[in-house]
């Protein structure tokens, strides 16, 4: 007698703002993989800007493609030759998987590997599908089982506070150093949160957006906070505005950085500064904000060509440091979570969504804020009632 198969709902994203629900044949895994009943999927700004654009920058929907790749889940199954996880097993879902035989991933930097593929991108054809489903297949090697007090929620953000760990990691962060962070969504605050925990002295954050640095102050991940001027707020001198646009982009964002110093104590300005926006002026503001010596970290992706005052970093030899999603930080990052003392970590989550709505809470994410007006930073997306795991 045949056996039946269950089911998995999924969100497909067939182009922009075209999300559907539909339902699949959640097949058994195949050697090496496990199936996962996926508990919880944060969503990302990429995943925005797929649902937005049908595209991510350069990577553009050749093919209907499940979204999502912040998740934690549950193990139905496993394939032959998967020892290290069980059936009834918490796992978090770590999107990436890489080859493990190219010299990159043999050098222990696998999210340089260019055979990459990533759960929830279009980068790669046949497209990898995400996590917006609630069961889903995947190479039991990038699932990590879950420690005690981690639920599905915290583990959901091991994938963000991977970002972040890589980045810190490359920066050298150092116990007693200052760190000032740019750009306050989900990043930009666990940025602030980790840098805590592992000991920096001073903790500041700027942001455009004057609820989340009041967000980050109430919960105690930052020490100062900077509100950074709308390019219409600050008056120009006409004689400066004369010359290279660009010069006066730069011009302005030095003023920005010299009132944030000011206004933070800071006049010799901050060891680390972790650029979180991807936002052409943030990244220049930066420069002037790091001290002689100190280190910038690219962690934001937006512009992809931008104008920057390097001689004000060579000159002072302030690093630039680029950095690319994370690698062997999982259990880590997990660890981390379940220890309790990551503040706000518990308090990111603010708005859920079952996943038949998942267009519902990729408008949410657009709108930024709720219809009372509450601040929107991390949505999640949650398998509907009806579905039984």
């Amino acid at each position: 007698m045949p056996v039946a198969l269950p089911l998995s709902i999924a969100a497909v994203l067939h182009g922009a703002n075209d999300l559907r629900i539909e339902q699949r044949t959640a097949w058994p895994p195949r050697a090496g993989e496990a199936q996962v009943a996926v508990l919880t999927t944060g969503l990302c700004g990429s995943d925005l800007h797929y649902f937005r654009h049908g595209r991510n920058g350069d990577f553009a929907l050749r093919e209907p493609l499940v979204l999502g790749h912040e998740a934690a889940g549950v193990v139905t199954a496993v394939g032959e030759g998967v020892t290290h996880i069980t059936v009834g097993q918490r796992v978090a879902i770590e999107a990436g998987v890489m080859c493990r035989a190219c010299a990159h991933c043999l050098g222990g930097r696998y999210n340089l590997c260019t055979r990459l593929r990533f759960a929830s991108s279009a980068k790669t054809f046949p497209h990898l599908d995400g996590t917006l489903q609630t069961r889903m297949n995947h190479p039991a090697h990038v699932l990590h089982p879950l420690p005690e007090n981690c639920n599905s929620d915290r583990a959901a953000l091991a994938e963000p506070l991977s970002v972040v760990l890589h980045a810190i990691r490359r920066a050298s962060l150092q116990p007693g150093q200052s760190v000032l962070v740019l750009g306050t969504g989900s990043i930009g605050i666990l940025a602030c949160s980790l840098a805590r925990m592992l000991g920096a002295s001073r903790i500041a954050a700027a942001d455009i957006n004057r609820a989340r640095l009041d967000w980050a102050l109430a919960h105690g991940v930052a020490d100062d906070i900077y509100h950074v001027p709308s390019v219409h707020s600050r008056p120009t001198d006409s004689l400066k505005t004369k010359g290279n646009p660009a010069d006066e982009g730069i011009r302005r964002s030095k003023d920005n950085a010299t009132e944030a110093l000011s206004n933070c104590g800071m006049l010799d300005g901050f060891d680390i500064v972790m650029e979180c926006t991807g936002v052409e002026s943030s990244a220049q503001m930066g420069i002037f904000c790091v001290r002689t010596g100190g280190k910038l970290m690219l962690v934001g992706m937006g512009t992809p060509t931008m104008s920057l005052p390097i001689s004000a970093a060579a000159l002072r030899e302030v690093d630039i440091l680029g950095t690319f999603r994370y690698a062997n930080t999982y259990p880590s990052a997990l660890a981390m979570l379940a220890s309790g003392h990551l503040r706000g970590v518990d308090h990111l989550i603010t708005h859920r969504f079952p996943l038949d709505r998942a267009a519902d809470a990729f408008q949410l994410l657009q709108n930024g804020v709720d219809e009372k007006g509450n601040i929107v930073l991390k949505v999640v997306v949650e398998p509907p009632p009806s579905v039984s795991l």
